[in-house]
């Protein structure tokens, strides 16, 4: 049950964290094309920015589970944040 946890969690956390994206991209993009926001969110160097605030959602996730005491499902979002983390600092530092 601790793997599936964990796992329910992991998909939570990465569903939270596109949720939050398309937010960010909806509130702080100038346009109602979403691919349009992107690329200028990746010419100008702003993607990485976007994806920090697209992960705050995760932020809610994490205290539900563990106000609920589902220590395991919270890891997973725990894990899910930092993997979004990492892809965020790649990013940053490839361009």
């Amino acid at each position: 049950m601790t793997r599936k946890d964990i796992l329910i969690g992991f998909i939570i956390g990465l569903i939270a964290t596109v949720f939050g994206l398309i937010f960010a991209i909806q509130i702080f993009g100038k346009s109602d094309d979403w691919g349009e926001v992107v690329r200028r969110a990746i010419s100008e160097g702003f993607l990485t920015k976007l994806m920090s605030i697209g992960a705050l959602l995760n932020l809610g996730a994490f205290f539900l589970f563990l106000k609920k005491n589902q220590d395991n499902r919270a890891k997973g979002v725990l894990i899910a944040t930092i993997l979004v983390f990492i892809g965020t600092m790649v990013i940053k530092f490839m361009n």
